[in-house]
């Protein structure tokens, strides 16, 4: 009986932990997929593989230190604002635009941003699958694992699609910038201040930084193109 009851909360622990990894592995599968759509068919496999696995290794090291980083004021605060940054960058990309002469400086280009991206953004994920795996390192250690075929898999699949469907570039990076807005939100000290009257904020941050992002990335963009045509 004490083996079929751990052998059922085992896998409830082990459904919740992939649920977990699905969800939180769509921003890091946008990100890759927003980094490597412009680079030749061979240098995005490359990009996809190396930045899955820079993904997967800031999550290994968040892993052991996230928990005291929460902790500290304007970490999440910081964090936010950085990948609304790389949100609006993502956006204004476009192939061909001259950014590097080889390919290989393209395809180094997009891994950094990647890796730079998911160091960002991992932190609370971290803490999310950790709280999740209630302390069981094997099953922490599994998720960490499974994360690389759902990263790999997820940024394949969007990449196609925003081939197919550019508008999707617009709300990968939207995205960004609502993830960003939940990231202030969480942290310590802005967290702090959100007392009653403030609550709107939890609603109107999320919004201001999704659509900030989608408006200064498209007028840049437009800015990039005037000049290019003048």
């Amino acid at each position: 009986m004490g083996v079929e009851l751990f052998n059922a909360e085992f896998l409830a622990l082990l459904g919740s932990v992939i649920l977990i990894n699905i969800v939180l592995s769509g921003d890091n599968a946008v990100v890759i997929a927003l980094a490597s759509r412009n680079l030749p068919p061979e240098q995005q496999k490359k990009a996809i593989f190396w930045g899955s696995f820079g993904a997967i290794a800031m999550r290994v090291i968040l892993t052991l230190i996230a928990v005291s980083l929460l902790k500290i004021p304007f970490i999440q605060l910081i964090g936010g604002l950085l990948l609304i940054w790389i949100a609006i960058k993502l956006l204004m990309e476009e192939k061909g635009d001259g950014h590097c002469d080889l390919d290989a400086d393209c395809l180094m280009a997009a891994i950094k941003t990647i890796i730079f991206a998911d160091l960002v953004m991992s932190i609370d994920n971290v803490i999310a699958v950790a709280g999740a795996t209630r302390g069981n390192i094997p099953l922490l250690i599994f998720s960490l694992v499974i994360s690389i075929p759902l990263i790999m898999w997820g940024s394949n699949l969007i990449m196609r699609l925003m081939e197919r469907y550019p508008i999707i570039v617009t709300l990968g990076a939207a995205l960004l910038g609502y993830t960003a807005g939940e990231m202030i939100l969480a942290d310590v000290y802005v967290a702090g201040r959100l007392h009653n009257g403030l609550q709107f904020l939890h609603t109107a941050i999320p919004a201001i930084t999704t659509l900030g992002v989608v408006a200064v990335g498209w007028m840049l963009k437009k800015k990039q193109h005037d000049k290019a045509s003048s």
